[in-house]
């Protein structure tokens, strides 16, 4: 299959920052004393990168810095920033060998700035973050050293002043500012027994899931779904997977596809369905589909049946997402 001339949505070495985003939301807008720890700039060897998030809400922890063996300290730091509502500024440095083999054991020879912000001092910041949620624009982020928190994403924005736990580590660089890309968004035309599976695998990657699904015994299978993934009617649609089961609905899809400027459409089943299928579709929608089109949809892993089917397709969708040469496949 050739290789799709679209370029993939951009994105950050940064895991699937939504989740702890949304529970920052939340606290932000409620006021509750959670704190958001985000990670500003690495050197070396680290688990994480810049824009990596944590969020820290008493015993409640989501998201990840590293393997484990950095939140216990950074548990510690938040407890002190929920109570005094104070930015604190945090360096972990791991890159001598003191730290190596220390008892904590981390083996990563890198260093790692991280931001902690009292969100129940941050209320403005919800707004961004619900816009952002519902995968409208990027996110943006500055955040100083002297405490100044700026933030801003399609049309909505605040400001607002901090004061600073003191520290004594010395921070060289004055600001950071960080971005968070628009979540993708991919389109299932259908809901077979593979979506069951392939959505919660999908979220877990941080994509937006919107389901087009015509036949309402397979709607009453995913309403849930549908409506937890209600996206805006013109949000822009990064991929499309064609799996109906049905012969004639997956004609139907891809007609409407070939119409669009989707980058990604996958179609589910073996590479004779795909020939039968062109060799009813017209010249045209061949043309225009080609290019984008992965026939068989997924990476070769091997297994079979639904859940198989749903890992082999997170896989191509995943490595398309971060421009790996096995996504074009």
């Amino acid at each position: 299959m050739t290789t799709a001339l679209f370029p993939a949505p951009l994105d950050l070495e940064t895991g699937n920052a939504r989740p702890a985003l949304r529970a920052a939301a939340d606290a932000a807008r409620n006021r509750s004393p959670a704190v958001l720890a985000i990670v500003v700039q690495t050197e070396g060897s680290t688990y994480s990168r810049a824009g990596t998030c944590v969020l820290f809400a008493g015993d409640e922890q989501i998201g990840w810095l590293s393997g484990g063996c950095l939140e216990p300290e950074l548990a510690r730091a938040a407890c002190r920033v929920a109570a005094e509502g104070q930015l604190c500024w945090v360096k972990i440095d791991t890159r001598d060998d003191a730290a190596l083999f220390s008892g904590t054991a981390v083996g990563c020879r890198g260093c790692q700035w991280i931001a902690l912000l009292p969100l129940h001092e941050l209320p403005g910041l919800a707004d961004c973050l619900d816009v952002w949620l519902q995968g409208r624009d990027t996110l943006r982020l500055s955040l100083a050293t002297k405490g100044l928190v700026e933030g801003r994403c399609a049309g909505s924005s605040f400001c607002t002043q901090l004061p600073v736990l003191k520290s004594d580590e010395a921070i060289d660089t004055s600001a950071w500012r960080l971005q968070w890309h628009r979540p993708p968004l991919v389109q299932l035309h259908g809901a077979g027994p593979e979506a069951l599976t392939l959505v919660p695998m999908l979220e877990h990657q941080g994509w937006l899931i919107q389901i087009v699904e015509p036949r309402r015994a397979w709607q009453a299978r995913l309403p849930a779904l549908q409506q937890k993934n209600a996206v805006q009617a013109d949000r822009q649609v990064d991929a499309a997977l064609v799996m109906h089961h049905n012969f004639e609905l997956d004609l139907d899809a891809l007609r409407l596809l070939a119409r669009s400027r989707i980058p990604f459409i996958g179609l589910l089943g073996p590479r004779q369905r795909r020939e039968d299928l062109f060799k009813v579709l017209d010249a045209g929608t061949r043309v225009a589909l080609e290019p984008r089109l992965r026939s068989p949809i997924g990476l070769a892993l091997g297994g079979r049946g639904p859940e198989a089917i749903a890992l082999s397709i997170t896989a191509q969708l995943q490595a398309w997402r971060h421009g790996s040469a096995l996504g074009s496949t």
